[in-house]
């Protein structure tokens, strides 16, 4: 599986909404994490864009001075996020690594590298791209998936993961690519996004009580949980 499936129309055919009704909790994750950060940047930019709910809904929630602009290669994605331009808002259908685009002040790479073949490559050539990264990343890796094996292997055939993290892994993978871990933390993705599972919305419950004793060891056994990582 390649970049192809996001050309060809095949991945539109399994997820016809393209993620857009994660969008609005993804964006205010990345909002709370520029918040907490007290970053205020004037230009933020998105690899990766999908359907472009992401930055139409942090442009609701930012300063109506700071400036959008989403990155996608399917033309299936684009038709989606470019009847969503605004005047602080833009999608281009070009890929952002491969044109001499101008430097931003914040690059986002929401649920992206697990995606792309040669993912050192891609996070190498990203980095001089703006400032700061920010980085949302699936956690794969846990003890329950690992026994079930059929949710990474849907992974796999239905969104088109590539490689499988855990919060250990997912770091050093940054680090071994020259990024410097500014802050993180865990997004409850398997507990607060739309759309959960039948085994997801059984696990609520006991993903919260774990993690509210032990965040590391709950995400490691039971999963259900991303992580959002700053980067310069």
């Amino acid at each position: 599986m390649s970049e192809v499936i996001y050309r060809d129309g095949s991945y539109l055919a399994n997820n016809p909404s393209w993620h857009e009704e994660d969008s609005p909790w993804k964006a205010r994750q990345i909002v709370r994490l520029l918040e907490a950060n007290r970053l205020k940047p004037s230009t933020i930019c998105e690899i990766g864009c999908g359907a472009g709910g992401i930055l139409t809904s942090m442009a609701r929630e930012m300063s109506p001075t700071t400036r959008f602009k989403g990155y996608e290669i399917s033309p299936d994605a684009f038709a989606l996020c470019a009847s969503k331009r605004a005047s602080n808002v833009q999608f281009s259908l070009t890929d952002l690594l491969a044109e001499d685009a101008e430097h931003f002040d914040v690059v986002l790479a929401i649920d992206v590298f697990e995606h792309v073949e040669d993912y050192f490559s891609f996070l190498r050539k990203l980095k001089p791209r703006a400032t700061y990264k920010v980085f949302h990343i699936p956690l794969d890796m846990s003890v329950l998936w690992t026994l079930l094996k059929w949710p990474i292997v849907n992974g796999r055939n239905r969104v088109g993961h590539l490689h499988y993290f855990m919060k250990d892994t997912a770091l050093a993978t940054l680090r071994d690519s020259g990024y410097e871990i500014v802050d993180y933390f865990y997004t409850p993705c398997g507990i607060e996004l739309p759309n959960l599972s039948v085994l997801d919305r059984c696990l609520k419950l006991p993903r919260k009580a774990a993690f509210s004793v032990h965040q590391d060891l709950t995400v490691r056994l039971l999963g259900g949980y991303s992580l959002l990582v700053l980067a310069k």
